[in-house]
C-alpha cells in the first residue's frame, strides 16, 4: 500500500484510512435467537450479554428484538407479523444463527425453522453462553 495516490500525490490521510481498513479481519454476522417475551426485562438484559459474547468471539450480532420493540406495536397482530417478517429478513444475512438458553419460544421456534430451510448454521448455548448440541425445551 502506498502513501501516494494514484497520480503520484502524498495522500496520507487516504493512506491512514485504508491502513486502518485492512487491519480488521473479517467477522461473520451472527443472528442472536433468545426469548423476549414473558420476563422481558431479564430477557433483554441476557440479549445483551449474548450480544457481547458473540462479539468476544469476533462476529457482528444482530438481535431485531432488541431493536424492533423500540418502534413496532407487539400488541397488534399486523405489527406483530410484520415484526416476524423484519426478523426473518435480517436472519436472512446472516452466516449462522445462534440460539441461547434453554426454552424456545414461539418466535424463535419460527427463525430455527427458517434458519434450518436455509441449510444455515445453527449453534445452541446455554444462558451461561456453553454451547451444546442442542436446545431442550420448547414452549
Amino acid at each position: 500500500m502506498s502513501m501516494r495516490n494514484s497520480e503520484g500525490y502524498p495522500d496520507p490521510t487516504a493512506y491512514q484510512a485504508l491502513k486502518n481498513v485492512s487491519a480488521h479481519k473479517f467477522m461473520p454476522v451472527v443472528y442472536v435467537c433468545s426469548p423476549y417475551s414473558g420476563d422481558v426485562e431479564t430477557n433483554v438484559m441476557n440479549t445483551r450479554r449474548y450480544c457481547r459474547f458473540a462479539v468476544d468471539q469476533g462476529c457482528i450480532p444482530i438481535a431485531p428484538h432488541l431493536l424492533l420493540p423500540q418502534f413496532m406495536r407487539d400488541n397488534d397482530p399486523a405489527e406483530h407479523d410484520l415484526a416476524i417478517f423484519m426478523d426473518l429478513v435480517l436472519l436472512s444475512k446472516c452466516a449462522e444463527l445462534w440460539v441461547f438458553g434453554d426454552r424456545v419460544s414461539t418466535g424463535m421456534g419460527i427463525e430455527i425453522t427458517k434458519a434450518k430451510q436455509k441449510n444455515m448454521t445453527i449453534r445452541h448455548f446455554t444462558s451461561e453462553c456453553k454451547e451444546v448440541m442442542e436446545c431442550t425445551k420448547q414452549n
